[in-house]
C-alpha cells in the first residue's frame, strides 16, 4: 500500500470518528409526520394510475452502467458528473439508478412486453440517486414516481400523460401553483439537422459560454438553450429556432397535442427554448414550472422518446413518459400548509395496575386491535399517575383504566381525556363502548383476503 493511500484511509478514518451521529450529506430520514405526506401521494398516484389502466413496476436499485450510459447520453450532467458508479466483485460496473426510464425500458426489453396488448402503461413510485449538489427540494437520494406509455404513437396519448400528471397536482391541491411548459424538439432527423445549425451558430462564440456550455457544444447542443449562465441565455436568445428545423409530420403532431391539451381544458405555455436534459427525448416534451420561480422549482416533467428502446436493442416501440419528484411536491405542499389525512393518530391508552390487571390487559389490546381500535398500552409498573400523563402524551382520546377493584368485579373505566370524565362498564362491554364512541367510519380494520394497498 502506497503512503498516499495509508495517509487517505488516515484522514477518512478520522473523519468518520469525529464525524457525528448524524446522516451523510444530501439524504434524509423520513419522520413519521413527513410519512403521511408520502402515504397521501402514494395512494393519489396509484388511485389515478388504476383508473388510467396502469400496471406497477418496480425495477431493482442498480443497473449495469451501460443501461444508464447509452440510454441517457454520455454529454449529459447525469451520466458525466451524477451517477454513482461501483465495481461489483467480478470487475463489472454497476449504477445506482439516477432515474426510472431507462431501467423500465430495460424490462420491457427483456421481458418481452412488446407481446402484450399495445400501449403497455407503466407507473413506478422509486427512490433514485444522483451525486448532485443539495438544495431546496434536491437531494442524493429522492423519491420519483413515473408514467411510462410504451408500444403506440398518438399525439392523443402524449396530452393523456400530461392531463394526469395534472390531475394529480390537483388531487394534491398544488396544480394551480404550476405552469405546464410545452415544446417539441421533433424528430429524430429534425434534431440532427437542428444540432448541425446550433454548432454553426456557436462556433467562434466560445469565449462567451460558460465551462459547462463550452463542452457540451460538441455532444449536447441543444442544452445550452436552457443554461441558466446570463451571458449563455444572451446567445441562446439569438440562436437558431427549433421550428426552422421541424418537419411536416412533427409540426402536425405537436398542433394535435395542442389540440387536444386544449379539448382536456388543460392550459399552457409555449416554451421554444425547452429542450429537457436527456438525450433520448424527441417530439413532445414539457415540464411543470413553479409559477414564480420557474425551472429553478419544477417537480417533474417528461416527454415523448420513440427511439430509446430500439437504441437499447429491443424492437422500434414508440413511447412517452412523465416523471416527478416526490421531496419537492411536498415542499410544495407544505408551502401552501396543506394537511395531510392521517391514520396514526391512536384511539385508546389502556392504563393498568397490578400483575391480574396487566394479564388481563394483554387479551384486551388484542382484541380491541383486532375490532378496529388503535391501542397502546402501558404495561410496565409505572404509577397511575404517570401512565395517565403518558396517556396525554400520546394524545388519545380515551383511557381504560383497570385495578385490582376492577378485575375482581369484572368491569373497567372508560376516561374521557379531552372533557376529564369517566364512566364504569362492564369488561366484556367496553370494545362495543368505544366503538360507539369513536364511531365505525373511523376504525381501522380490514379483512385478509381485502386488497389493501
Amino acid at each position: 500500500m502506497s503512503s498516499q493511500n495509508e495517509e487517505s484511509q488516515a484522514q477518512a478514518s478520522t473523519d468518520s470518528l469525529s464525524t457525528p451521529c448524524q446522516t451523510p450529506k444530501g439524504v434524509h430520514d423520513i419522520l413519521p409526520d413527513d410519512h403521511d405526506y408520502y402515504t397521501f401521494i402514494k395512494k393519489v398516484i396509484r388511485h389515478r394510475a388504476r383508473q388510467a389502466g396502469y400496471r406497477r413496476i418496480s425495477t431493482p436499485i442498480f443497473e449495469y452502467t451501460d443501461i444508464f450510459a447509452r440510454s441517457l447520453g454520455g454529454a449529459t450532467d447525469i451520466v458525466e458528473k451524477e451517477m454513482y458508479t461501483f465495481l461489483d466483485k467480478k470487475g463489472r460496473s454497476l449504477t445506482l439508478k439516477p432515474e426510472g426510464t431507462a431501467g423500465v425500458a430495460r424490462a420491457y426489453i427483456q421481458h418481452n412486453m412488446s407481446q402484450l396488448a399495445q400501449p403497455v402503461g407503466l407507473y413506478y413510485i422509486e427512490p433514485h440517486f444522483r451525486y448532485d449538489r443539495p438544495q431546496k427540494g434536491r437531494y442524493r437520494q429522492f423519491w420519483q414516481f413515473g408514467f411510462e406509455v410504451m408500444g403506440e404513437l398518438d399525439p392523443c396519448i402524449d396530452a393523456q400523460v400530461i392531463s394526469l400528471a395534472n390531475k394529480i397536482n390537483e388531487d394534491l391541491g398544488i396544480a394551480q401553483l404550476f405552469d405546464i411548459q410545452l415544446n417539441t424538439i421533433g424528430s429524430q432527423e429534425d434534431r440532427q439537422k437542428y444540432t448541425q445549425a446550433l454548432k454553426d451558430y456557436y462556433y467562434g462564440k466560445e469565449r462567451s459560454l460558460c465551462e459547462h456550455c463550452k463542452s457540451r457544444l460538441e455532444q449536447n447542443p441543444m442544452r445550452l438553450l436552457d443554461c441558466k449562465n446570463e451571458d449563455c441565455q444572451i446567445l441562446a436568445e439569438l440562436a437558431p429556432k427549433m421550428a426552422g428545423y421541424l418537419s411536416k409530420e412533427s409540426i402536425e403532431y405537436y398542433e394535435d397535442v395542442k389540440e387536444y391539451l386544449a379539448e382536456l381544458g388543460i392550459k399552457f405555455t409555449e416554451n421554444p427554448k425547452l429542450v429537457r436534459g436527456l438525450d433520448y427525448y424527441t417530439n413532445t416534451v414539457f415540464e411543470f414550472w413553479d409559477a414564480k420561480e420557474g425551472a429553478q422549482n419544477a417537480i417533474g416533467g417528461g416527454g415523448r422518446y420513440d427511439g430509446l428502446i430500439e437504441q437499447m436493442g429491443g424492437p422500434s416501440t414508440p413511447a412517452v413518459g412523465y416523471a416527478a419528484g416526490i421531496e419537492r411536491i411536498i415542499a410544495h405542499m407544505k408551502r401552501e400548509k396543506i394537511r395531510v389525512p392521517s391514520k396514526d393518530q391512536i384511539h385508546v391508552f389502556v392504563a393498568q395496575l397490578g400483575k391480574e390487571s396487566r394479564k388481563k390487559c394483554l387479551g384486551l389490546i388484542e382484541e380491541m386491535r383486532e375490532a378496529g381500535l388503535k391501542t397502546i398500552g402501558a404495561l410496565g409498573k409505572g404509577s397511575m399517575k404517570a401512565q395517565l400523563k403518558l396517556a396525554d402524551k400520546f394524545d388519545a382520546p380515551y383511557t381504560l383504566i383497570l385495578g385490582i377493584t376492577e378485575v375482581r368485579e369484572g368491569t373497567i373505566i372508560i376516561r374521557d381525556m379531552r372533557h376529564g370524565s369517566q364512566e364504569i362498564v362492564k369488561f366484556d362491554q367496553v370494545i362495543d363502548e368505544l366503538i360507539s364512541k369513536i364511531g365505525e367510519e373511523n376504525l381501522d380494520k380490514y379483512s385478509p383476503g381485502e386488497l389493501i394497498y
